[in-house]
């Protein structure tokens, strides 16, 4: 297996940074218990570093970097004065899930696409009447797939926008 690890860095990087960040990680931080292969090793673009949960250990340069968790990057921020929302939870009644159609936006407990309802309202379908199409869309769900789709729509040309 360490011989597998070796080989999969080699295809990534030189013969010399691996062996330098082998000695790092058997001289300077004493890690001989395990072999090579028990290690997450990352090749980034000069460096290798051993991964780990919370961070990386860059065995080429030296000294830690941190590993921001995906929940901090998923969470909602201001950009340029515009607010980014959740990238899981983009509205109240909107959700993003991987395992749930791809991960394309639908309405909270459904696996209705909340693009289709937002497409609904924007062909003159009010937002109270699209349960008529979809019974698990309420009117607020429909206003959140509306108002998220113009979100998306806003970095784009915007020529289809509609208040709902």
């Amino acid at each position: 297996m360490a011989l597998r690890a070796c080989v999969k860095l080699r295809n990534e990087t030189s013969l010399q940074k691996i062996r330098r960040a082998v000695d790092t990680l058997r001289e300077d931080l004493g890690e001989r218990e395990h072999t090579l292969s028990s290690y997450a090793l990352v090749v980034g673009p000069d460096t290798i570093y051993l991964a780990e949960p919370d961070q990386a250990v860059d065995l080429i340069k030296g000294g830690n970097v941190v590993i921001h968790q995906l929940v901090d990057v998923l969470a909602p921020f201001y950009k340029g004065g515009r607010h980014i929302p959740d990238l899981l939870k983009p509205r109240d009644h909107v959700a993003v899930d991987s395992a749930v159609r791809g991960g394309e936006p639908v309405i909270e407990g459904t696996r209705i696409p909340a693009a289709e309802v937002a497409a609904l309202v924007r062909d003159g379908v009010p937002p109270d009447r699209v349960s008529d199409f979809y019974p698990g869309v309420s009117t607020a769900a429909a206003r959140d797939a509306v108002d998220f789709s113009d979100y998306v729509d806003s970095y784009g040309d915007g020529s289809r926008q509609v208040a709902a």
